[in-house]
């Protein structure tokens, strides 16, 4: 079920609902082209991968990847921009890989409207709003929309994810058909406590190298008395959530930087938001949407949070945008069948998306089946390209 934003267009209640290998098949077929373009110009690869998050974990603004590079954001535009350019312009030329799968999501004949609500159904429920235009803009062209019509459905998505950023008060923030305060008491039951005595929560969040940077959006938060930023809608739920819960002391957002090591490279990660309950509890909390929380890179990332959380007697929590949890997740059901063909297929070596396709087809599972295999087994899923791993 979904809900109209600003009477125009739609995005889930429930990310369980939007859960597909459909997408997966989208962000593959980039994947592939991006490796091809990769071949010749390797930073083209990575800034394409970072910017619109093909690795399974959130996009990153210009800002943060011009810094990384020692580049203007202005440069990093421009070096995005041709990039996918080139990549376009080659897959038309060679019709490789097959973009049918875009043509048929995306059709020429639908409606501006139609396809806006497509496509920002999909940003919301990957928590992509950071490269939504960006997103929206490449499939639409692999769809084989003209260059001046995905331009503007493009711009459409923009102006709808603006819409949801502009400073003001929490009526800009999609509504749901639950109140959105009381969907936060069943999260906290979910949440993995430590014990100790809590650290205080810092008083205000954490500056960043890009937490000016026009892709994030900023509401007046009533319970702090200032304004509280986020990079997503998926973020400004969570947030509205603490604002409004009378569970809720106070809170703040991106309230400490957690350090981790990704494939031998050094990483830093922002949690969401901290929060002390009435009850004297701490929690620190990461937003990562139900269709990326079993990625690799997300398992790493959430480690090392939930131990910085622990260690200063906070509880961690997850939230996924679904009334299903990560516990609920590893507690899924999967046929058993499916599950053994799967467990033992590993037992030989890595599982690439051509054959990951042919088992789906056979065995019918869903995005939801492979993510709690994933975590119950402590498996490694890779994405873009998609590798399934059996570690240990």
């Amino acid at each position: 079920m979904s809900r109209t934003v600003d009477g125009h267009t739609g995005v889930p209640d429930d990310l369980r609902d939007t859960v597909t290998f459909e997408l997966e098949e989208i962000d593959e077929t980039v994947a592939a082209m991006v490796a091809e373009q990769a071949q010749e110009r390797p930073r083209d690869g990575e800034f394409i991968t970072q910017r619109l998050g093909l690795d399974g974990e959130r996009p990153e603004t210009l800002t943060l990847i011009g810094a990384r590079y020692e580049l203007s954001r202005d440069r990093v535009r421009q070096l995005y921009t041709r990039a996918v350019g080139q990549m376009v312009r080659r897959v038309q030329a060679t019709g490789l890989p097959d973009t049918a799968i875009f043509a048929a999501r995306y059709p020429v004949d639908w409606g501006d409207q139609r396809l806006v609500r497509t496509l920002l159904g999909e940003i919301y429920a990957t928590d992509t709003d950071i490269a939504g235009q960006d997103l929206a803009y490449l499939r639409l062209r692999l769809a084989g929309h003209a260059l001046m019509d995905a331009k503007r459905v493009a711009g459409f998505v923009f102006q709808q994810i603006a819409g949801w950023q502009q400073r003001g008060r929490w009526h800009a923030v999609p509504r749901f058909t639950e109140p959105v305060a009381g969907q936060l008491i069943p999260l906290i039951r979910h949440t993995d406590w430590t014990s100790g005595n809590p650290t205080p929560l810092p008083e205000l969040p954490l500056t960043t190298v890009d937490t000016a940077d026009d892709a994030r959006g900023s509401i007046f938060a009533e319970k702090l008395g200032r304004e509280t930023s986020f990079d997503t809608a998926l973020e400004a739920r969570l947030l509205r959530m603490l604002d409004e819960s009378e569970q809720v002391a106070t809170y703040t957002e991106r309230p400490l930087a957690v350090d981790y090591r990704l494939d031998e490279v050094d990483r830093l990660h922002y949690p969401t938001a901290a929060a002390r309950l009435a009850d004297g509890r701490a929690l620190l909390i990461d937003v990562v949407p139900l269709a990326r929380i079993a990625v690799h890179g997300n398992r790493i990332k959430l480690a090392a949070a939930r131990a910085a959380a622990h260690e200063r007697g906070w509880g961690h929590l997850v939230f996924t945008g679904s009334r299903m949890s990560e516990p609920d997740l590893r507690a899924h059901t999967v046929p058993a069948h499916a599950e053994n063909i799967l467990r033992n297929r590993l037992a030989e070596g890595p599982v690439d998306w051509t054959e990951f396709r042919r088992y789906r087809g056979e065995s019918d599972i869903q995005l939801t089946d492979l993510s709690a295999m994933v975590l119950r087994h402590g498996w490694r899923w890779e994405r873009g390209p998609f590798r399934l791993i059996r570690q240990g």
